[in-house]
Parts: structure tokens; sequence; C-alpha cells
């Protein structure tokens, strides 16, 4: 694949429902546009996949996750931004958790690039946003959750 950044990046994303509410990111670009994503973010080296993931739900929703188990694993190829042309590798996974009872939907100490609120979005209404990957709306709705571990295969952006 042509402009393929060397290595593959282990991404771990937080599911959270709650009332048939998923709690995504909302990120803000400078040209007005909106796009939601996952919270969750790139494991580092000598992390396990739940202790990444309890490091990124702490910087970007400000709180720790009780985490049930592995949804999903997809392949995504994903177009850098700050480097024209280059394509990053990233092994993504997706972990059905939840978030303390009391919780508040908030930005952590240390939200995402662009990221300037996080949100309780229905199920039913993810076609109606901008998320991110694109790909994933269908496995997120209301009919698409899963009981057991599945491989989406490549997901597009």
């Amino acid at each position: 694949m042509m402009g393929l950044e060397p290595g593959i990046r282990n991404g771990v994303r937080a599911v959270i429902l709650r009332e048939r509410q998923l709690l995504l990111l909302r990120k803000a670009y400078e040209d007005g546009s909106e796009r939601y994503v996952l919270p969750g973010g790139a494991q580092d080296a000598g992390e396990t996949l739940t202790d990444a993931l309890q490091r990124e739900c702490r910087e970007e929703i400000g709180t720790e996750v009780i985490v049930s188990g592995l949804l999903y694993l997809a392949d995504y190829f994903k177009p850098r931004t700050s480097q024209p042309g280059v394509i990053r590798q990233q092994l993504e996974l997706l972990f059905l958790c939840e978030v303390p009872g009391d919780y508040v939907a908030q930005n952590g100490h240390a939200p995402d690039k662009h990221q300037d609120a996080v949100v309780w979005v229905a199920q039913d209404h993810l076609t109606n946003i901008q998320l991110s990957p694109s790909d994933l709306v269908g496995c997120l709705s209301s009919a698409g959750l899963t009981s057991h571990p599945v491989y989406l295969g490549e997901i597009k952006p």
C-alpha cells in the first residue's frame, strides 16, 4: 500500500452505553465541521489493553471505566492529516464498558486535539452525526451490538 507508515498501532476504544445512548467525544474543527469518536486511543509499550483504555478514559472523559469485555476487532487504515499522503495502519479493539452511575459527561484533564465536549448520543441517531470511522455506525446502533467478539474486517474512515 502506497504511503503506509511503518508499524501497526493498537487502538483501544470504549463503547459506553447508558439507556440506549452512546458516550462519544465531539471534535470541532476550524472550518466549522465536527465529528464524533469513541473514547480511547493508542496502547503504549508496556501497557495492557485495559490499562491503555483506563488511561485514555481518564484523560478524555474524566473517569475510569468498568470493562466488561471485547466487542469488536477491526483493521483501520487511517489517513494522517499531519502528513498528507501517509496512512497509519491500526488494529482497533472496541471494549464494552460502563461508567460509574453518577458520571456526568465531561472532558477529562487531557482531552484529544479538537475535543470540545463529551456527549451522550442516542444509538438510533448515529446515522444523523458524523461518526468516525463511519463504518462503525451499523455495529454500534441499537440493533448492532453483539454478545461475543466479532472481527469486522477493514473499516473505512
